[in-house]
Protein backbone atom coordinates (compact mmCIF):
# COMPACT_ATOMS: atom_id res chain seq x y z
CA UNK A 1 0.00 0.00 0.00
CA UNK A 2 1.62 3.54 -0.91
CA UNK A 3 2.67 5.38 2.06
CA UNK A 4 2.21 9.33 1.83
CA UNK A 5 5.33 10.94 3.78
CA UNK A 6 5.33 14.74 4.60
CA UNK A 7 8.51 16.14 4.06
CA UNK A 8 10.99 18.88 2.50
CA UNK A 9 12.14 17.47 -0.80
CA UNK A 10 15.76 16.38 -0.49
CA UNK A 11 17.30 19.21 -2.68
CA UNK A 12 15.81 21.33 -0.21
CA UNK A 13 17.96 21.42 3.43
CA UNK A 14 16.10 19.97 5.71
CA UNK A 15 17.16 22.46 8.41
CA UNK A 16 18.59 26.16 6.84
CA UNK A 17 21.63 26.61 8.80
CA UNK A 18 22.90 29.31 6.55
CA UNK A 19 20.14 31.15 7.19
CA UNK A 20 20.39 34.21 9.50
CA UNK A 21 18.12 34.15 12.67
CA UNK A 22 16.82 32.10 15.18
CA UNK A 23 14.21 30.09 13.33
CA UNK A 24 16.26 27.88 10.69
CA UNK A 25 13.30 26.02 10.09
CA UNK A 26 11.17 28.62 7.70
CA UNK A 27 12.74 30.57 4.52
CA UNK A 28 12.69 34.72 5.06
CA UNK A 29 10.41 35.25 2.26
CA UNK A 30 7.39 37.55 2.65
CA UNK A 31 3.71 36.09 3.47
CA UNK A 32 2.54 35.87 -0.30
CA UNK A 33 6.15 36.20 -1.92
CA UNK A 34 6.03 33.11 -4.63
CA UNK A 35 9.63 32.10 -3.95
CA UNK A 36 9.10 29.96 -1.80
CA UNK A 37 6.65 27.98 -3.90
CA UNK A 38 8.88 27.62 -6.67
CA UNK A 39 11.71 26.88 -4.83
CA UNK A 40 9.38 23.68 -3.86
CA UNK A 41 8.74 23.09 -7.07
CA UNK A 42 12.95 23.04 -8.42
CA UNK A 43 13.37 21.02 -5.65
CA UNK A 44 10.91 18.14 -6.35
CA UNK A 45 11.71 18.36 -10.14
CA UNK A 46 15.55 17.89 -9.21
CA UNK A 47 14.47 14.96 -6.53
CA UNK A 48 12.40 13.19 -9.10
CA UNK A 49 15.30 13.28 -11.74
CA UNK A 50 17.61 12.68 -9.89
CA UNK A 51 20.26 15.00 -10.34
CA UNK A 52 20.89 16.78 -7.32
CA UNK A 53 24.43 15.63 -7.51
CA UNK A 54 25.31 17.35 -10.48
CA UNK A 55 23.40 20.40 -9.89
CA UNK A 56 24.85 23.74 -9.89
CA UNK A 57 22.34 26.93 -8.72
CA UNK A 58 23.38 30.11 -9.84
CA UNK A 59 21.29 32.89 -8.22
CA UNK A 60 22.49 36.70 -8.61
CA UNK A 61 21.34 39.71 -7.01
CA UNK A 62 18.05 40.25 -5.69
CA UNK A 63 15.69 38.28 -3.53
CA UNK A 64 17.04 35.01 -5.74
CA UNK A 65 20.26 35.69 -3.93
CA UNK A 66 19.31 33.72 -0.64
CA UNK A 67 18.65 30.19 -2.66
CA UNK A 68 21.89 29.34 -1.24
CA UNK A 69 20.47 29.37 1.77
CA UNK A 70 18.10 26.40 0.99
CA UNK A 71 19.23 24.30 -1.94
CA UNK A 72 21.18 21.36 -1.09
CA UNK A 73 23.09 21.55 -4.20
CA UNK A 74 25.95 23.14 -5.68
CA UNK A 75 25.44 26.81 -5.07
CA UNK A 76 26.89 30.14 -7.08
CA UNK A 77 26.52 33.64 -6.32
CA UNK A 78 26.97 36.34 -9.14
CA UNK A 79 26.67 39.86 -9.93
CA UNK A 80 23.72 41.42 -10.72
CA UNK A 81 22.30 40.37 -14.08
CA UNK A 82 25.40 38.31 -14.55
CA UNK A 83 24.05 34.36 -13.96
CA UNK A 84 23.47 33.66 -17.90
CA UNK A 85 27.12 34.18 -18.25
CA UNK A 86 28.34 32.37 -15.38
CA UNK A 87 26.27 29.97 -16.14
CA UNK A 88 27.36 29.47 -19.49
CA UNK A 89 30.88 28.99 -18.42
CA UNK A 90 29.87 26.50 -15.39
CA UNK A 91 28.01 24.68 -18.45
CA UNK A 92 30.99 24.48 -21.02
CA UNK A 93 33.17 23.67 -18.08
CA UNK A 94 30.95 20.99 -16.83
CA UNK A 95 28.52 19.79 -19.34
CA UNK A 96 27.32 16.75 -17.32
CA UNK A 97 26.30 19.31 -14.85
CA UNK A 98 22.39 20.52 -14.52
CA UNK A 99 22.75 24.34 -14.70
CA UNK A 100 20.04 26.38 -13.36
CA UNK A 101 20.20 30.28 -13.65
CA UNK A 102 17.34 31.88 -11.13
CA UNK A 103 16.71 35.21 -11.76
CA UNK A 104 14.06 38.26 -11.06
CA UNK A 105 13.03 40.91 -13.67
CA UNK A 106 15.05 43.55 -12.07
CA UNK A 107 18.09 41.74 -12.45
CA UNK A 108 17.62 39.33 -15.87
CA UNK A 109 15.54 42.04 -17.79
CA UNK A 110 17.45 45.04 -16.40
CA UNK A 111 21.24 45.25 -16.09
CA UNK A 112 21.38 41.46 -17.55
CA UNK A 113 18.88 41.93 -20.41
CA UNK A 114 22.14 41.60 -22.96
CA UNK A 115 23.41 38.71 -20.90
CA UNK A 116 19.96 37.09 -20.94
CA UNK A 117 19.40 37.72 -24.63
CA UNK A 118 23.20 36.29 -26.09
CA UNK A 119 23.15 33.21 -23.90
CA UNK A 120 19.46 32.50 -25.58
CA UNK A 121 21.03 33.23 -29.05
CA UNK A 122 23.54 30.84 -28.44
CA UNK A 123 21.41 28.75 -27.23
CA UNK A 124 23.20 27.56 -24.37
CA UNK A 125 22.45 24.27 -22.42
CA UNK A 126 20.99 25.28 -19.31
CA UNK A 127 17.63 26.47 -17.36
CA UNK A 128 16.48 30.11 -16.57
CA UNK A 129 13.70 30.35 -14.20
CA UNK A 130 12.60 34.18 -14.65
CA UNK A 131 10.55 35.06 -11.55
CA UNK A 132 8.39 38.23 -12.50
CA UNK A 133 6.90 40.46 -9.56
CA UNK A 134 7.22 43.86 -11.83
CA UNK A 135 9.37 45.51 -9.48
CA UNK A 136 12.88 45.49 -7.60
CA UNK A 137 11.33 43.68 -4.55
CA UNK A 138 14.66 43.55 -2.52
CA UNK A 139 16.25 46.97 -2.92
CA UNK A 140 13.19 49.09 -2.39
CA UNK A 141 10.66 48.57 -4.61
CA UNK A 142 12.23 50.90 -7.37
CA UNK A 143 10.36 50.55 -11.23
CA UNK A 144 11.81 47.63 -12.96
CA UNK A 145 11.70 46.70 -16.38
CA UNK A 146 8.54 44.85 -16.00
CA UNK A 147 6.28 47.33 -14.19
CA UNK A 148 3.09 48.24 -15.67
CA UNK A 149 1.89 51.42 -17.13
CA UNK A 150 0.50 53.34 -13.94
CA UNK A 151 2.05 51.24 -11.87
CA UNK A 152 3.20 53.06 -8.60
CA UNK A 153 6.97 52.44 -7.27
CA UNK A 154 8.74 54.10 -5.48
CA UNK A 155 10.97 55.47 -8.36
CA UNK A 156 7.48 55.91 -10.12
CA UNK A 157 5.77 57.63 -7.50
CA UNK A 158 3.19 58.80 -10.08
CA UNK A 159 2.92 55.51 -11.94
CA UNK A 160 5.14 54.23 -14.59
CA UNK A 161 4.01 56.08 -18.24
CA UNK A 162 4.97 55.22 -21.69
CA UNK A 163 6.50 58.27 -22.58
CA UNK A 164 8.59 59.00 -19.83
CA UNK A 165 9.81 54.96 -19.26
CA UNK A 166 8.56 53.45 -21.95
CA UNK A 167 6.84 49.66 -21.98
CA UNK A 168 7.38 46.95 -20.21
CA UNK A 169 9.33 44.76 -21.43
CA UNK A 170 7.86 41.08 -22.56
CA UNK A 171 10.58 38.58 -22.38
CA UNK A 172 9.00 35.19 -23.09
CA UNK A 173 8.38 36.88 -26.67
CA UNK A 174 11.10 38.67 -27.45
CA UNK A 175 13.69 35.26 -26.74
CA UNK A 176 10.81 33.41 -28.95
CA UNK A 177 12.01 35.10 -31.75
CA UNK A 178 15.24 33.56 -31.59
CA UNK A 179 16.27 30.59 -33.38
CA UNK A 180 18.55 28.68 -30.77
CA UNK A 181 15.90 28.47 -27.63
CA UNK A 182 14.13 25.45 -27.51
CA UNK A 183 11.44 25.33 -25.00
CA UNK A 184 10.03 28.98 -23.34
CA UNK A 185 7.11 29.30 -21.57
CA UNK A 186 5.22 31.85 -19.33
CA UNK A 187 3.28 30.85 -15.67
CA UNK A 188 1.80 31.74 -12.90
CA UNK A 189 1.94 31.24 -8.83
CA UNK A 190 -1.75 32.20 -8.20
CA UNK A 191 -4.32 28.98 -7.66
CA UNK A 192 -3.57 25.43 -7.50
CA UNK A 193 -4.50 25.69 -11.40
CA UNK A 194 -1.58 28.03 -12.36
CA UNK A 195 1.28 26.51 -9.84
CA UNK A 196 0.11 23.20 -11.62
CA UNK A 197 0.93 24.64 -14.58
CA UNK A 198 3.88 26.27 -13.35
CA UNK A 199 4.93 22.55 -11.47
CA UNK A 200 5.25 20.95 -15.24
CA UNK A 201 6.82 23.77 -17.14
CA UNK A 202 9.50 23.59 -14.42
CA UNK A 203 9.91 19.60 -15.08
CA UNK A 204 9.98 20.01 -18.82
CA UNK A 205 12.41 22.51 -18.77
CA UNK A 206 15.17 20.35 -16.79
CA UNK A 207 13.85 17.69 -18.89
CA UNK A 208 14.90 19.48 -21.99
CA UNK A 209 18.19 20.37 -20.10
CA UNK A 210 19.05 16.29 -19.07
CA UNK A 211 18.12 15.57 -22.62
CA UNK A 212 20.56 17.80 -24.16
CA UNK A 213 18.20 19.87 -25.98
CA UNK A 214 18.81 23.19 -25.82
CA UNK A 215 17.88 26.62 -24.30
CA UNK A 216 14.82 26.03 -21.90
CA UNK A 217 13.10 29.56 -19.84
CA UNK A 218 9.90 29.52 -17.94
CA UNK A 219 9.03 32.48 -16.59
CA UNK A 220 6.57 32.76 -13.61
CA UNK A 221 3.97 35.92 -12.65
CA UNK A 222 4.49 36.17 -8.79
CA UNK A 223 3.78 38.86 -6.15
CA UNK A 224 5.71 41.05 -4.00
CA UNK A 225 3.21 42.09 -1.89
CA UNK A 226 5.47 43.47 0.31
CA UNK A 227 7.43 45.96 -2.71
CA UNK A 228 3.64 46.08 -4.03
CA UNK A 229 2.63 47.70 -0.32
CA UNK A 230 -0.61 45.05 -0.59
CA UNK A 231 -1.99 42.23 1.19
CA UNK A 232 -1.00 38.99 -0.14
CA UNK A 233 -4.54 37.66 -1.60
CA UNK A 234 -4.68 41.51 -3.22
CA UNK A 235 -1.70 40.28 -4.65
CA UNK A 236 -2.93 37.41 -5.92
CA UNK A 237 -5.92 39.28 -7.30
CA UNK A 238 -3.10 41.95 -9.23
CA UNK A 239 -2.00 39.27 -10.98
CA UNK A 240 -4.89 37.86 -12.82
CA UNK A 241 -6.12 41.26 -13.41
CA UNK A 242 -3.01 43.70 -14.28
CA UNK A 243 -0.14 41.40 -14.89
CA UNK A 244 -1.79 38.46 -17.37
CA UNK A 245 -3.55 40.79 -19.78
CA UNK A 246 0.04 42.35 -20.74
CA UNK A 247 1.65 39.06 -19.79
CA UNK A 248 -0.58 36.51 -21.17
CA UNK A 249 0.22 32.73 -19.94
CA UNK A 250 1.47 29.97 -22.69
CA UNK A 251 3.57 28.58 -24.30
CA UNK A 252 5.56 30.45 -26.62
CA UNK A 253 8.05 28.52 -27.85
CA UNK A 254 8.14 23.90 -27.59
CA UNK A 255 10.57 22.63 -30.53
CA UNK A 256 11.94 19.73 -27.96
CA UNK A 257 10.98 16.99 -30.08
CA UNK A 258 12.11 18.31 -33.21
CA UNK A 259 15.57 19.53 -31.92
CA UNK A 260 18.50 16.39 -31.80
CA UNK A 261 20.22 16.05 -28.37
CA UNK A 262 23.52 18.32 -27.89
CA UNK A 263 26.79 16.25 -28.11
CA UNK A 264 28.82 16.93 -25.09
CA UNK A 265 32.58 17.24 -24.95
CA UNK A 266 34.55 16.93 -21.69
CA UNK A 267 37.50 18.89 -21.68
CA UNK A 268 40.23 19.16 -19.76
CA UNK A 269 43.59 20.37 -19.71
CA UNK A 270 46.79 19.59 -18.24
CA UNK A 271 49.57 22.33 -17.19
CA UNK A 272 51.67 21.17 -20.33
CA UNK A 273 48.54 21.79 -22.47
CA UNK A 274 48.27 25.42 -20.95
CA UNK A 275 51.68 26.22 -21.64
CA UNK A 276 51.21 25.20 -25.11
CA UNK A 277 48.13 27.27 -25.78
CA UNK A 278 50.10 30.12 -24.63
CA UNK A 279 52.77 29.66 -26.83
CA UNK A 280 55.43 29.66 -24.40
CA UNK A 281 59.06 28.32 -25.10
CA UNK A 282 60.29 24.91 -23.94
CA UNK A 283 63.09 27.08 -21.48
CA UNK A 284 60.36 29.24 -20.13
CA UNK A 285 57.58 26.47 -19.83
CA UNK A 286 60.59 24.93 -17.80
CA UNK A 287 60.87 27.91 -15.45
CA UNK A 288 57.18 28.69 -15.30
CA UNK A 289 56.57 25.04 -14.10
CA UNK A 290 54.81 25.27 -10.48
CA UNK A 291 57.17 25.02 -7.63
CA UNK A 292 56.55 22.43 -4.96
CA UNK A 293 53.30 22.70 -2.84
CA UNK A 294 54.54 23.17 0.46
CA UNK A 295 55.72 26.97 -0.23
CA UNK A 296 53.08 27.98 1.02
CA UNK A 297 50.36 30.79 0.62
CA UNK A 298 50.55 34.68 0.57
CA UNK A 299 47.55 36.47 0.63
CA UNK A 300 47.52 40.12 0.17
CA UNK A 301 45.55 43.20 0.09
CA UNK A 302 47.58 46.34 -1.16
CA UNK A 303 45.91 49.34 -0.77
CA UNK A 304 46.65 52.94 -0.72
CA UNK A 305 45.34 56.68 -2.18
CA UNK A 306 44.80 56.06 -6.49
CA UNK A 307 48.12 57.29 -7.93
CA UNK A 308 50.85 55.78 -5.28
CA UNK A 309 50.87 52.68 -8.13
CA UNK A 310 49.23 50.11 -5.91
CA UNK A 311 47.92 48.08 -8.95
CA UNK A 312 51.53 48.23 -10.27
CA UNK A 313 52.81 47.00 -6.57
CA UNK A 314 50.45 44.26 -6.89
CA UNK A 315 51.55 43.33 -10.85
CA UNK A 316 54.55 43.50 -10.43
CA UNK A 317 54.35 40.82 -7.59
CA UNK A 318 51.97 38.89 -9.42
CA UNK A 319 54.09 38.78 -12.91
CA UNK A 320 57.53 38.25 -10.53
CA UNK A 321 55.61 35.21 -8.71
CA UNK A 322 54.67 33.88 -12.00
CA UNK A 323 57.91 33.97 -13.47
CA UNK A 324 59.19 32.02 -10.71
CA UNK A 325 56.61 28.88 -10.85
CA UNK A 326 54.12 30.23 -8.08
CA UNK A 327 50.55 30.28 -8.98
CA UNK A 328 49.55 33.80 -8.65
CA UNK A 329 46.25 35.90 -9.28
CA UNK A 330 45.74 39.71 -9.47
CA UNK A 331 42.45 41.23 -8.81
CA UNK A 332 42.29 45.26 -8.88
CA UNK A 333 39.96 47.13 -7.09
CA UNK A 334 39.34 50.78 -7.61
CA UNK A 335 36.64 53.95 -6.70
CA UNK A 336 35.52 55.96 -9.78
CA UNK A 337 37.93 58.92 -8.31
CA UNK A 338 40.77 57.10 -9.68
CA UNK A 339 43.99 59.53 -9.20
CA UNK A 340 43.47 60.79 -5.48
CA UNK A 341 40.66 58.31 -4.78
CA UNK A 342 41.08 54.82 -2.98
CA UNK A 343 42.92 51.89 -4.62
CA UNK A 344 43.32 48.36 -3.37
CA UNK A 345 44.25 45.12 -5.08
CA UNK A 346 44.08 41.29 -4.09
CA UNK A 347 47.40 39.52 -4.97
CA UNK A 348 47.53 35.45 -4.30
CA UNK A 349 51.04 33.95 -4.29
CA UNK A 350 50.88 30.19 -3.73
CA UNK A 351 52.61 27.12 -3.85
CA UNK A 352 49.76 24.97 -4.58
CA UNK A 353 46.82 26.04 -7.16
CA UNK A 354 44.48 28.95 -5.96
CA UNK A 355 40.79 28.30 -5.49
CA UNK A 356 39.38 32.16 -6.05
CA UNK A 357 40.86 35.37 -6.51
CA UNK A 358 38.95 37.26 -4.13
CA UNK A 359 41.31 37.43 -0.67
CA UNK A 360 39.11 38.52 1.97
CA UNK A 361 41.08 37.50 5.20
CA UNK A 362 44.33 38.83 4.34
CA UNK A 363 47.59 37.01 5.98
CA UNK A 364 49.92 40.41 4.45
CA UNK A 365 48.66 43.68 4.15
CA UNK A 366 50.40 46.26 2.57
CA UNK A 367 49.45 50.16 3.34
CA UNK A 368 50.61 52.96 2.17
CA UNK A 369 48.29 55.48 3.21
CA UNK A 370 46.46 55.78 7.08
CA UNK A 371 42.45 55.11 5.41
CA UNK A 372 44.11 51.91 4.39
CA UNK A 373 45.59 50.72 7.60
CA UNK A 374 42.66 51.62 9.39
CA UNK A 375 40.25 50.03 7.08
CA UNK A 376 42.30 46.77 6.60
CA UNK A 377 44.02 45.77 9.80
CA UNK A 378 40.74 44.58 11.72
CA UNK A 379 40.48 41.93 8.84
CA UNK A 380 44.05 40.58 8.94
CA UNK A 381 44.57 36.87 10.24
CA UNK A 382 46.08 36.55 12.94
CA UNK A 383 49.96 36.61 12.93
CA UNK A 384 49.73 38.32 9.62
CA UNK A 385 52.32 41.39 8.52
CA UNK A 386 51.38 44.89 8.39
CA UNK A 387 53.91 46.19 5.61
CA UNK A 388 52.93 50.35 6.18
CA UNK A 389 54.30 53.56 4.55
CA UNK A 390 56.18 54.94 8.32
CA UNK A 391 56.85 58.53 6.39
CA UNK A 392 52.98 59.02 5.88
CA UNK A 393 51.07 57.03 8.46
CA UNK A 394 51.53 58.55 11.38
CA UNK A 395 50.05 55.84 13.65
CA UNK A 396 51.00 52.45 14.42
CA UNK A 397 48.57 49.03 14.05
CA UNK A 398 46.35 48.62 16.83
CA UNK A 399 46.82 44.95 17.49
CA UNK A 400 49.42 42.92 19.04
CA UNK A 401 48.51 39.91 17.41
CA UNK A 402 49.87 40.58 14.61
CA UNK A 403 53.51 41.82 13.16
CA UNK A 404 53.95 45.28 12.18
CA UNK A 405 56.57 45.81 10.12
CA UNK A 406 57.52 50.16 9.65
CA UNK A 407 59.06 51.19 6.02
CA UNK A 408 59.53 55.25 4.99
CA UNK A 409 58.48 54.42 1.74
CA UNK A 410 58.07 57.72 0.68
CA UNK A 411 60.95 58.69 2.30
CA UNK A 412 63.56 56.53 0.96
CA UNK A 413 61.64 57.32 -2.69
CA UNK A 414 62.41 60.74 -2.30
CA UNK A 415 65.68 60.05 -1.38
CA UNK A 416 66.34 58.30 -4.76
CA UNK A 417 64.98 61.33 -6.25
CA UNK A 418 61.34 60.65 -6.87
CA UNK A 419 58.11 59.77 -4.45
CA UNK A 420 56.74 57.83 -7.17
CA UNK A 421 59.40 54.92 -6.49
CA UNK A 422 57.72 54.53 -2.86
CA UNK A 423 55.50 51.53 -4.16
CA UNK A 424 58.50 49.85 -5.34
CA UNK A 425 60.12 50.60 -1.87
CA UNK A 426 57.66 48.64 -0.32
CA UNK A 427 57.91 45.44 -2.43
CA UNK A 428 61.37 45.29 -1.92
CA UNK A 429 60.53 45.51 1.64
CA UNK A 430 58.27 42.41 1.82
CA UNK A 431 60.68 40.60 -0.43
CA UNK A 432 63.69 41.06 1.98
CA UNK A 433 61.88 40.51 4.62
CA UNK A 434 59.80 37.32 3.19
CA UNK A 435 61.62 36.13 0.65
CA UNK A 436 58.67 34.76 -1.13
CA UNK A 437 60.07 35.92 -4.28
CA UNK A 438 63.73 36.56 -5.39
CA UNK A 439 65.57 39.84 -5.57
CA UNK A 440 66.95 39.07 -8.92
CA UNK A 441 63.34 37.66 -10.35
CA UNK A 442 61.45 40.76 -9.23
CA UNK A 443 64.20 43.29 -10.89
CA UNK A 444 63.96 41.11 -14.09
CA UNK A 445 60.22 41.42 -14.11
CA UNK A 446 60.92 45.22 -14.49
CA UNK A 447 60.93 45.40 -18.63
CA UNK A 448 57.98 43.78 -19.39
CA UNK A 449 56.20 46.17 -16.92
CA UNK A 450 58.01 49.34 -17.08
CA UNK A 451 58.73 50.92 -20.96
CA UNK A 452 60.94 53.99 -20.26
CA UNK A 453 65.23 52.93 -19.33
CA UNK A 454 65.26 55.32 -16.40
CA UNK A 455 61.99 54.25 -15.02
CA UNK A 456 63.36 50.82 -15.13
CA UNK A 457 66.39 51.98 -13.42
CA UNK A 458 64.61 54.11 -10.73
CA UNK A 459 62.03 51.12 -9.84
CA UNK A 460 65.44 48.71 -9.84
CA UNK A 461 66.75 51.01 -7.34
CA UNK A 462 64.16 51.17 -5.11
CA UNK A 463 63.29 47.32 -5.36
CA UNK A 464 66.92 47.31 -3.51
CA UNK A 465 66.60 50.08 -1.23
CA UNK A 466 63.80 48.24 -0.05
CA UNK A 467 65.23 44.57 0.08
CA UNK A 468 67.91 46.36 2.18
CA UNK A 469 64.96 47.71 4.21
CA UNK A 470 63.10 44.58 4.78
CA UNK A 471 66.13 42.49 5.49
CA UNK A 472 67.05 45.08 8.29
CA UNK A 473 63.75 44.75 9.38
CA UNK A 474 63.83 41.04 9.80
CA UNK A 475 67.32 40.94 11.49
CA UNK A 476 66.18 43.36 14.09
CA UNK A 477 63.16 41.73 15.10
CA UNK A 478 64.70 38.22 15.12
CA UNK A 479 61.02 36.67 14.26
CA UNK A 480 60.53 33.71 12.27
CA UNK A 481 59.99 34.26 8.58
CA UNK A 482 55.82 33.42 8.20
CA UNK A 483 52.65 34.85 7.09
CA UNK A 484 50.38 33.79 9.56
CA UNK A 485 47.41 31.47 9.74
CA UNK A 486 45.36 33.78 6.64
CA UNK A 487 42.46 32.39 4.74
CA UNK A 488 40.96 33.72 1.81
Amino acid sequence: MAKKILKKPDALYDVFERKPGVDKTMTHYCPGCGHGILHKLIAEAIDDLGVADRTIFVSPVGCSVFAYYYFDVGNVQVAHGRAPAVATGLKRASPNSIVISYQGDGDLAAIGGNNILQAANRGELFTVFFINNGIYGMTGGQMAPTTLIGQKTTTTPYGRTIRNEGYPIRVCELLATLESPVYIERTAMTDAKNIARTRRAVRKALRCQVDRKGFSLVEVLSSCPSGWKVEPREALKWIEEKMMPYFPLGVYKDVIEEREPVELVERTYTSADIMKGLALADGEAAARAPRHEDVGEMAMKIAGFGGQGILFLGLALAETGMDEGLHVTWLPSYGPEMRGGTANCHVILSGRRVGAPLVSIPNVLIALNRPSLEKFEPALSEGGLILYDSSLIDISPSRKDIIPLPVPATKLADELGSTRAANMVAMGALIGYTDVVSVDGAIAALPRLVKRDELISLNEAAIRKGVEQGRQLRAKQKVAVGTGKGAR
